[in-house]
């Protein structure tokens, strides 16, 4: 139990850091208040351009991924990569570095995933790349690689590892549905 409890709580810092905030003071802006209000790396790109918002992709998808090894280098069960992942999740969701005003988690959902379950990772990001080149829309592919996910997962992993990717992608829900509740900022 100790051992689970800690690695909650590292998920949970760890997800706390508020890459997007840090760059964002770089540049003298909150990500929170301007454009979608979201801070990750989306709003980001749209504010400063693909470059700038770069170290913010990186850093986001960096604590789903580092989260997830500490589970992994944890031992147990199957499920406690998952757990840290959901921590890291949470903590990029209500960061408490950022007063518990963060982003979506969708970076930090995938680079834990990439950890957890590689080749399927790699399957839902040939799925992303290939609609990206065909539609030329990065925002649909990102759609389909994060929530095709879990639909490549059932041909070839356990109904359990998908159920409890169902929970993750459930955190991004419950995000999203906040965030269709903040009104965006309109451009002067």
């Amino acid at each position: 139990m100790v051992r689970l409890a800690l690695i909650i709580l590292a998920g949970y810092v760890l997800g706390s850091i508020p890459v997007a905030v840090i760059v964002g003071r770089m540049h003298q802006l909150d990500p929170r208040e301007t454009g979608d209000r979201n801070p990750g790396y989306w709003n980001m790109k749209e504010t400063l351009g693909r470059r700038a918002a770069m170290p913010v992709f990186v850093g986001d998808a960096a604590k789903g991924a580092i989260a997830g090894a500490v589970g992994r280098l944890a031992g147990g069960p199957w499920w406690i990569p998952y757990v840290a992942v959901a921590a890291a999740m949470i903590g990029h969701a209500w960061p408490m570095f950022a007063h518990f005003r963060g982003g979506r988690s969708i970076l930090a959902f995938g680079g834990g995933v990439v950890v957890i379950a590689p080749i399927v990772a790699a399957l839902a990001i040939v799925a992303l790349l290939v609609v990206t080149l065909v539609t030329r829309s990065f925002a649909l592919g990102a759609r389909v690689g994060v929530f095709g996910f879990p639909v490549v997962q059932a041909f070839l992993q356990p109904r359990a590892h998908v159920a409890v990717t169902g929970l993750l992608l459930s955190i991004i829900g419950v995000r999203f549905a906040i965030a269709t509740r903040t009104p965006r900022v309109q451009a002067e």
